[in-house]
């Protein structure tokens, strides 16, 4: 052991309080998901009852160990085995309990964000970083007071270590603290469509995950998309999936200067409106748009929820309101090319 004072430091942590306290927040955990969770997706109720499965596991564990030490506590006298196995065992309840203690708390900062998005979910980022800075300032102060060992001379002598690899982890570290200004300023979460203008390039997808280095979208033909945070943080993005904010669309139909111009556009209209996909209020709306002198264009504008389905709705728009307009003897117009026919010149 580096130091002898190593095991009475150990002993005195281990007792029965602080294994009643952990036993305290795993139950809380537990009231909290019941109490506050109830209308979380399906998804979000199998992420959380996976963590809770391993955090009773976990405490098992923990409960096992920490029994089997205080049986040895009894015994310690009894024979020389004993007394060297104790330390060894006391060693894994501590480890035991630390990491019961970050789970939990994990898991209680993972509920608090599914709060306030329940369908989609929330990124991992700050969970994770929550969870790394919880687990080494643990480990840091248990090397202090459990093996009388100073941390703060050898985190002082490190500077030069800790510029080199500052270097080295530029970009990494850029991209993780650009994360978390995204999460901070919550331009957008999981599930949400995007549109990111960086420069000349226009990307589309729907937000997957939010990572240490990246955030990662599917595209329009379900490809993976990875742009890292420090891109996100410097573009242009624009978010197609506020709640209660509808997505607008507009198609055109064109028809001849022969047929009823009013007709078909309340014809268009009515024909609009019957679509599932489309929202009710703001209602759908034609007009006419642009005259020439070889058709009437009619616009129809529409709202709808989903910008990811946009395109789906878009094709059943069209075809319904072509199979109207043909029901009701309306023929879409084209344009004309006139050729006249010239004599020719001889020379």
């Amino acid at each position: 052991m580096p130091t002898s004072t190593f095991p009475a430091s150990l002993y005195n942590l281990l007792d029965v309080e602080l294994y009643v306290v952990l036993g305290i927040m795993c139950l809380g955990t537990f009231l909290f998901y019941k109490s506050f969770l109830k209308r979380a997706s399906n998804a979000r109720h199998q992420s959380i009852q996976n963590h809770l499965k391993t955090i009773n596991r976990q405490f098992f564990v923990l409960t096992f160990l920490f029994v089997v030490y205080l049986l040895l506590r009894e015994q310690i006298e009894a024979s020389v085995l004993v007394k060297k196995l104790t330390p060894y065992v006391a060693t894994m309840t501590y480890i035991a309990g630390v990491v019961l203690f970050v789970r939990v708390c994990r898991l209680n900062v993972l509920m608090y964000l599914f709060l306030g998005s329940m369908t989609v979910g929330v990124p991992l980022l700050l969970v994770n970083i929550f969870s790394l800075i919880l687990f080494v300032s643990i480990s840091i102060w248990s090397v202090s007071h459990l093996f009388n060992v100073q941390v703060a001379p050898l985190l002082a002598t490190s500077a030069a270590l800790s510029v080199i690899l500052g270097l080295a982890l530029q970009d990494t570290l850029g991209n993780l603290f650009a994360g978390i200004s995204l999460q901070i300023d919550k331009a957008f979460e999981l599930g949400d469509w995007l549109e990111i203008q960086n420069g000349s390039n226009k990307i589309v997808g729907q937000v997957k995950e939010l990572t240490w280095r990246a955030t990662v979208l599917v595209g329009w033909s379900d490809e993976i998309i990875t742009l890292p945070n420090k891109v996100m943080a410097s573009s242009q993005v624009s978010n197609y999936s506020p709640a209660g904010t509808p997505i607008v669309r507009r198609q055109v139909f064109r028809i001849s200067h022969t047929q009823n111009a009013y007709a078909a556009k309340d014809l268009l209209e009515r024909a609009v409106s019957q679509i599932a996909d489309i929202r009710a209020i703001p209602s759908p709306m034609a007009y006419i748009s642009d005259v020439s002198e070889h058709w009437i264009e009619l616009k129809v504008v529409y709202f709808i929820d989903s910008y990811g389905r946009q395109y789906l709705v878009g094709d059943k728009v069209y075809s319904f309101c072509l199979d109207i307009l043909t029901q009701n003897g309306f023929k879409l117009a084209h344009q004309i090319f006139e050729m006249k026919k010239t004599d020719e010149v001889k020379t």
